[in-house]
C-alpha cells in the first residue's frame, strides 16, 4: 500500500480535479496497488476532516465522493456564474415529488394523484436532467413503465439515499423550481409514503 499521506494526496487531487463524485471503484484505480475498501473509507474520512472548516468540504453522495462549496457559500459563488441553473414548472415539480416519495410509479399514478394527465414532455424533462428513469414496467395490462429517482438526482441534492429525502419544500429550494409551494393533493397523496425499494445506498459496493 502507498504511503497513507501520499494517498490521500491523490485521491484529493484527483476529488478536485473530476466535478462528477467518484466512487471507491474509481478511486481505486488510481493505485498500482490494490487498497481495501474499509481503508479507502478511512483515509477519505481523514481527508474530509483536514478539509474542514474551509468554504470546500468533501462530502459522501449517492454515487461516491465530491469536494464542493458549503451551502452557505453558495449565493455568493452564484454572483459569478455566468448560467443561470434551469427553473423548473409547478407540474415537473409535482410530478418529480410524487416519483421521488412513492417509487416506482407509473404515468397513471402520477394522474391519480395529481388529479389531471401528465404530459409527454414533463416526464422527458425529469430524464433529460438525469433525475428519473424507467426501472421496471408494472405486471397489469399494457405493462406501463415504472419510474423512479435516479443516483444524479440524490447526487444533486447531496444525499446518499432515498431515507435522507427532505420535506418537498427543501427539495424546491435545493433544486432551484419556480417558487411555488407543491399543490395540497400531491402532498396528501405523499404523505406518510416511504420510497419502496430503496434502500440505503451503498456507493462503495463497486470493486
Amino acid at each position: 500500500m502507498p504511503n497513507p499521506t501520499e494517498a490521500k494526496r491523490v485521491m484529493e487531487g484527483a476529488l478536485l480535479a473530476t466535478p462528477e463524485p467518484l466512487s471507491l471503484g474509481a478511486l481505486r484505480r488510481l493505485f498500482d496497488e490494490d487498497i481495501g475498501a474499509d481503508t479507502l473509507r478511512r483515509l477519505l474520512q481523514e481527508l474530509r476532516e483536514e478539509w474542514a472548516g474551509r468554504a470546500v468540504e468533501l462530502v459522501h453522495l449517492a454515487s461516491g465522493w465530491r469536494f464542493q462549496t458549503r451551502p452557505e457559500f453558495q449565493t455568493m459563488i452564484e454572483r459569478i456564474q455566468p448560467e443561470k441553473p434551469p427553473r423548473y414548472s409547478r407540474a415537473v415539480m409535482e410530478t418529480l415529488a410524487i416519483i421521488a416519495y412513492r417509487q416506482p410509479v407509473t404515468r397513471g399514478d402520477i394522474e391519480d394523484i395529481r388529479g389531471v394527465a401528465v404530459s409527454p414532455q414533463v416526464i422527458k424533462t425529469l430524464e433529460a436532467r438525469g433525475w428519473i428513469d424507467v426501472v421496471g414496467q408494472r405486471e397489469t395490462p399494457g405493462r406501463p413503465a415504472l419510474y423512479a429517482t435516479t443516483k444524479t438526482f440524490l447526487d444533486d441534492l447531496g444525499l446518499r439515499s432515498l431515507q435522507e429525502l427532505p420535506p418537498l419544500e427543501e427539495i424546491a429550494q435545493t433544486l432551484q423550481v419556480e417558487a411555488q409551494t407543491v399543490d395540497d393533493r400531491v402532498s396528501e397523496g405523499i404523505a406518510g409514503a416511504a420510497p419502496a425499494n430503496e434502500s440505503p445506498a451503498e456507493p462503495d459496493a463497486e470493486r
